[in-house]
């Protein structure tokens, strides 16, 4: 194989799974934030199935790739979902700084597991739209290897899919440490619900720069300028939220 070619490829590859690990932190926050209600046992299991259905629904993005970038329903459903999740979250946050702790122990029934796991499942479905069709629009510039793998050059297919599995590896292991986080630092809660629905305007923005919407530039998504807003946004909720949150400790 060219040497060039190869260059491009990792070059290419390498860019990938640093996208797909700022993505895949996306969804280990909304995943986190999802899970963190249930017992400790529960609560891993919960994480396991998500990380399973988040694994499941990325392959099957990749090949339907060509069909998803036509259907902006998806991404307009996630941002309404996410937003719900956010909005709940933030008033029960909110709600529970005016209870005592016994009082918020006595009332706070324990969430049915299932029905968490259902939730996690939505969100994964839709970063797996997010990811995938981000991963796809810059592995689209390499050159084209062999035939074709579900609508994609085969060559770009096996980029775009090793480079999910590694953010997958990488969003179990910040999806466990937000749960550890959320647990250490409760008050730090309300922050993360504000990161869920900062993710939800994102989605917003997928939605309006869709071709079929036409709102704003179909480009402009992948910018460097949305891409700055979007991540010093969520650094600043993240770094406000910490300040204000305080540790078990300091809150008892």
């Amino acid at each position: 194989m060219d040497i060039g070619l190869i260059t491009q490829y990792a070059t290419v590859g390498l860019v990938l799974i640093i996208l797909q690990g700022l993505l895949s932190a996306d969804n280990a926050m909304v995943m986190a934030v999802l899970v963190r209600p249930l017992p400790d046992e529960q609560r891993k299991k919960a994480l396991f199935y998500g990380l399973i259905g988040a694994l499941v629904l990325r392959f099957v993005a990749i090949f339907f790739a060509s069909y998803l970038a036509t259907v902006w329903e998806l991404q307009a459903l996630g941002a309404i979902y996410l937003f719900y999740v956010a909005f709940k979250g933030i008033v029960e946050a909110r709600s529970n700084k005016h209870q005592v702790p016994d009082a918020m122990a006595s009332q706070k029934a324990s969430p049915n597991f299932w029905w968490t796991v259902v939730k996690v499942e939505f969100s994964d479905l839709a970063f797996a739209v997010d990811s995938t069709l981000a991963a796809v629009a810059m592995a689209t510039t390499l050159p084209m290897i062999g035939g074709t793998i579900g609508g994609l050059n085969t060559g770009q297919f096996w980029v775009v899919f090793f480079s999910g599995i590694i953010g997958l590896v990488i969003m179990r292991y910040f999806a466990s440490w937000f749960v550890v986080l959320l647990q250490k630092r409760p008050g730090i809660e309300e922050a993360a619900f504000w990161l869920v629905a900062w993710v939800g305007v994102k989605l917003v923005v997928m939605t309006l720069a869709h071709p079929s919407i036409d709102v704003l530039p179909h480009e402009f998504p992948e910018s460097t300028l949305w891409q700055t807003i979007f991540w010093v946004v969520l650094a600043l909720i993240l770094v406000l939220g910490w300040f204000r949150s305080g540790t078990k400790t300091e809150k008892q």
